[in-house]
């Protein structure tokens, strides 16, 4: 495989030539890393690799093949390749995300579980290539991207339903009990219900604004997005999904003087509704409703996570590179644990704070680097998301609405990382659909990026 070094620095008119219409088991077999937004699902209580014992068991294997199989071709498409050609702004994006992956790995030098960090830190690199893969393609074959948006909705509706048909049988391994909270249906490591459910309601309600599809379609998975995020009882979940669709209203409400009107009609009504509400049931009710009984002490500290986040932060003001990749949190946190916390810390295998889990993970310059990557991707995202580059219409619309789309699903990843690390954690879900959202950001900015140099030399010539 030509390494990254060797990515093609002038920018090439490529041979645009887009893959139409795919059916949906076929869009899958033509873009592979749509595969890893399936899991695969896993059927038992916990995920990934034993950080302390180092346990590898058939369901471990099963998400390593799976991996490793996209990855693989990934590799091969990449090796044959006469010259891989990919824009400076996206090139810029993917030498960060390396270097972060350097830091990964190099952290594994001084992890507590030195084998185990540096097995994540492989399939995080198996992971990003299959993505650089995925850009280097697309950037000459573009798909349609509301396409890729809908089809992704279809594989969480899927799992949701896998998630519902086990209920009955298996409940331990997709329900979780919470002291003073009760029953959660987070859906384990089958399928994160707490993610994949507000996505459903996310891309529906954007299609249905913008009428991208049919609007009875768009209703009936909006609904099942809400009543799924509901069911989680998770107020992170619905505090996310409130933001984004907030979000969303505001992007349709730029998208016409009408429009604009409707939602500040719309946003005064739910304001008294609202009111109206709190005048008849009574704020003490509604506040005891939203966080289900929970204790005062239970929801300052978040349930907890806030005396997690101190331990993180107080230690890695001491040890600047942090705990090792993905294990040190979970063997160093157990050692040192005197926090008086009301859960069992053999339990807690993350730092519930996507941010704070890069920092346990590496370190300070490994926390700048991802913060770096965010940034540069939102940039980028939302400078062509407002930008017409394309001459049809129609087709601009389409692919303007797609990036803008997942700009807001994203969003929603970030919002709920902010109790939830799962997003940098290699072998869970939510890790591989937040890269797969920022794989579209890129790969329409890719786009955009292509179509705006040839309208430039089309205008000049």
């Amino acid at each position: 495989m030509k390494p990254l070094a060797h990515i093609n620095h002038h920018f090439v008119k490529p041979e645009i030539r887009s893959s139409g219409t795919l059916s949906f088991w076929r869009f899958f077999l033509r873009y592979p890393i749509f595969l890893l937004a399936f899991g695969p699902p896993i059927l038992r209580p916990t995920a990934g690799i034993d950080a302390t014992k180092g346990i590898i068991d058939f369901w471990s294997v099963l998400q390593v093949v799976w991996i490793g199989a996209i990855g693989a071709r990934a590799i091969y498409r990449l090796a044959n390749e006469k010259s891989i050609q990919m824009p400076r702004q996206v090139r810029s994006v993917y030498r960060y995300v390396f270097l972060l992956g350097l830091l990964f790995l190099f952290s594994a030098t001084y992890s507590p579980s030195r084998s185990v960090s540096a097995a994540y830190a492989f399939l995080y690199f198996l992971t990003m290539i299959s993505f650089v893969e995925f850009i280097v393609d697309v950037y000459r074959n573009p798909p349609d991207w509301m396409q890729c948006l809908i089809h992704l909705r279809m594989v969480f509706f899927l799992l949701f339903l896998l998630v519902l048909a086990i209920l009955p049988f298996f409940p331990t391994l997709i329900m979780v009990l919470i002291p003073g909270v009760g029953l959660r249906l987070g859906g384990g490591v089958v399928a994160p219900v707490t993610v994949i459910c507000p996505a459903i309601a996310l891309i529906s309600l954007y299609t249905f604004l913008h009428a991208l599809e049919s609007k009875a379609r768009s209703a009936f998975f909006f609904m099942v997005g809400i009543g799924g995020t509901f069911v989680t009882q998770s107020r992170g979940a619905e505090i996310s999904l409130l933001a984004s669709m907030m979000l969303v209203g505001l992007i349709w409400a730029r998208s016409g003087r009408r429009n604009n009107y409707l939602f500040i009609a719309s946003s005064f009504a739910t304001i008294l509704l609202s009111a109206a509400a709190l005048a008849v049931i009574g704020g003490g009710r509604l506040w005891t409703l939203f966080n289900r009984g929970q204790s005062i002490q239970g929801i300052e500290s978040a349930s907890g996570r806030t005396d997690i986040w101190k331990f993180v932060l107080h230690y890695c003001m001491a040890h600047p590179m942090g705990m090792g990749y993905i294990a040190g949190f979970r063997v160093i946190f157990r050692e040192y644990y005197t926090l008086g916390l009301q859960v069992d810390p053999t339990h807690i295998g993350n730092a519930h704070n996507t941010f704070l889990e890069v920092l346990a993970d590496a370190g300070w310059l490994a926390l700048a680097v991802y913060l770096l990557i965010l940034g540069k991707i939102m940039f980028l995202g939302w400078r062509y998301a407002r930008k017409r580059t394309i001459f049809s219409v129609a087709s601009d619309d389409r692919t303007r609405n797609a990036l803008r789309c997942a700009m807001v699903l994203l969003f929603s990843c970030l919002a709920t990382g902010m109790e939830s690390a799962d997003f940098d954690v290699p072998l869970r879900s939510p890790f591989y659909l937040q890269n797969i959202y920022i794989a579209i950001i890129l790969g329409i900015s890719v786009g955009m990026i292509a179509a705006s140099r040839n309208r430039h030399r089309g205008l000049s010539g």
